[in-house]
């Protein structure tokens, strides 16, 4: 029954692949064009209205270029293999507790997947998807570290909110994304050791 109820999620999860990778490349590539486009009308106009859209639409693409860049060098490295046993990827006593008061069971289903497939036990072993939420797992954290890079810029831009609130919301997201994966990974392993 439980085997049955994840690979219909999955499946789910794989029809939703197109969209997500789509709509995410879709959004950095207008992020990008709009910093392009908002950076010369600044330039010719020197307008602070056009300003403050190119310093927005550059931390937004900032955001969306740096996920793409640290998810291709764990991808690169690690290719969705882990050493499950490290102490970094045991799920520490406290977590569960968390995890009940954050609701994570409840708003995990909701998350988009960006490569869903990796997470298929059609096509994977338990033993490999678990490596997969390793992978995507240390790929958030690195990333949630990453968004408050945009903040260096800040005594040359100014435009404190705007790189504060974008790498805030950025980090969250990312935090959200690491806490499905460690939250998810002690069930994948029961499923190993059957």
């Amino acid at each position: 029954m439980q085997m049955s109820a994840l690979l219909q999620k999955n499946n789910r999860k794989l029809k939703e692949t197109i969209t997500v990778k789509k709509a995410m490349k879709s959004m950095m590539v207008v992020a990008v064009l709009a910093t392009i486009i908002f950076t010369i009308l600044y330039r010719t106009m020197e307008n602070g209205v056009m300003l403050s859209l190119a310093i927005t639409a550059g931390t937004i693409s900032y955001h969306f270029v740096i996920r793409y860049v640290v998810a291709g060098i764990f991808n690169r490295v690690m290719q969705n293999r882990a050493d499950l046993s490290k102490t970094w990827y045991q799920q520490r006593t406290w977590e569960e507790k968390l995890y009940k008061k954050l609701h994570v069971k409840k708003w995990k289903s909701k998350m988009p997947t960006y490569e869903p497939e990796n997470f298929d036990l059609r096509i994977h072993t338990p033993e490999e998807i678990a490596g997969a939420m390793c992978q995507a797992e240390l790929s958030h954290e690195v990333i949630v570290i990453f968004s408050f890079l945009p903040l260096f810029t800040v005594p040359a831009f100014g435009a404190f909110w705007v790189f504060l609130i974008t790498s805030v919301l950025s980090a969250l997201m990312d935090l959200l994304f690491a806490i499905m994966q460690r939250y998810n990974r002690p069930r994948i392993l029961k499923l190993c050791r059957k």
